[in-house]
């Protein structure tokens, strides 16, 4: 365990104002000093998308805990650059922890998921990394039995978590702390989106369109963070952003084009 106090930067996708956020501060706010960098809006679904085309502000958020805390009107990502290279610049960011997201965010939502984007950006920046998610959307969704899982994986973290390129990916069920069974270390299950786009119309008859879709899970692997969930085990996937396919690097070079 280090010696001083580790600096631990807050970061999610929900926006600053977001319960999730607010109770992820109250639950680690004396494992560390912290740093809060999170959006001034909601970026749910922003993926690992930066600011390039547009200026960015950085705000100073009063709140009630007592911490260092800005809202940025850039995306997740944005808020880690923010927090390592102009909040703490000149110091060692100790620890990035993301969340804690309103919705799962395992199998395929990773990918479009700001809250593990923050992670994976800490991760990209190497600082251990974790993002959090509750599998609940609602916007007044009870995070209270997150708070032992959340502290006991961070105080784990801030011992043995290295600098080694991947960030955890930890989704808690929503269930009762008292129904949750354990921790799984997962692999990410195999699923994907099959989407739609509904055609409205406003007020003055132009159409809109509205996603939506169908989750398609066929992955009956009972090593999975969707298997976890839905057995009432809280979820660690360990997530790496080399996108490789290594086990395909033989046989493209067998290909006439690439020799």
């Amino acid at each position: 365990m280090m010696n001083e106090k580790p600096l631990i930067l807050v970061i999610n996708d929900d926006g600053i104002t977001a319960p999730g956020i607010q109770a992820l501060i109250s639950y680690v706010k004396d494992l560390g000093e912290l740093i809060v960098v999170a959006p001034d809006k909601a970026q749910s679904g922003m993926g690992h998308a930066i600011t390039i085309n547009s200026t960015l502000r950085l705000t100073k958020y009063e709140n009630n805990f007592g911490v260092t805390a800005y809202s940025c009107s850039g995306t997740p990502v944005d808020c880690v650059k923010f927090g390592t290279k102009v909040v703490a610049a000149g110091r060692t960011v100790d620890l990035v922890i993301s969340g804690i997201n309103h919705g799962t965010n395992s199998s395929i939502n990773v990918i479009y998921s700001g809250t593990m984007s923050a992670a994976v950006e800490g991760a990209v920046e190497q600082i251990p990394s974790i993002g959090f998610s509750l599998d609940n959307h609602a916007l007044d969704a009870d995070f209270s039995a997150c708070r032992n899982v959340v502290r006991s994986i961070i105080t784990e973290a801030l011992n043995k978590l290295g600098a080694d390129g991947y960030a955890l990916n930890v989704n808690i069920p929503n269930v009762p702390e008292e129904e949750l069974k354990g921790i799984k270390v997962c692999r990410q299950a195999k699923a994907y989106w099959n989407e739609t786009f509904e055609e409205r119309k406003d007020p003055y008859g132009g159409s809109y369109y509205w996603l939506a879709g169908e989750f398609i899970y066929k992955d009956e692997g009972e090593d999975t963070d969707i298997w976890a969930l839905k057995n009432n085990y809280v979820s660690v996937v360990p997530t790496k952003f080399d996108l490789t396919e290594y086990d395909a690097i033989h046989e493209l070079k067998q290909w006439d084009e690439f020799n």
